[in-house]
């Protein structure tokens, strides 16, 4: 039997995603995986979930404000992607993006990139792709 103090929290996910049934979608795909996930339907409230993070960068992974990976569609209502992840950026600690979009030019990955995205996956994608790149950026216990 596993003592349940030692075991270690599932890693949390932030899913940013606009689209209801996308992010009803992600987020059932990520918790089948054992990832607990927090859903926002939009950038500001994202950047509201991060303002902990981006405030108190001793967070640790022990913290319930922490998270271990941002899962962010690009365009989104009030703030995208691109622009959360250029905010952050100079923040120590934030955790690995990655970055969803159905308008992938070459630009925008450029883009990304260069800001440091650690991942961008153009819509549609492969569901089980995204989940491997989950679960190498944040592996489950």
């Amino acid at each position: 039997m596993i003592d349940e103090a030692k075991r270690s929290p599932a890693p949390r996910i932030l899913l940013g995603e606009d689209d209801l049934e996308m992010r009803a979608l992600l987020a059932e795909a990520l918790r089948s995986k054992g990832y607990t996930v927090v859903e926002c339907a939009d950038g500001m409230n994202v950047l509201q979930q991060l303002s902990y993070v981006i405030l108190s960068p001793e967070v640790s992974a022990r913290d319930p404000e922490h998270y271990d990976l941002v899962v962010s569609d690009i365009r989104m209502p009030g703030v995208t992607g691109l622009s959360i992840l250029e905010g952050v950026q100079l923040f120590e600690g934030f955790p690995p993006m990655i970055l969803i979009t159905a308008f992938g030019d070459e630009e925008t990955h450029a883009a990304a990139k260069r800001l440091g995205a650690a991942a961008m996956f153009d819509k549609p994608f492969d569901l089980d792709d995204l989940l491997r790149k989950v679960e190498e950026l944040a592996p489950v216990a």
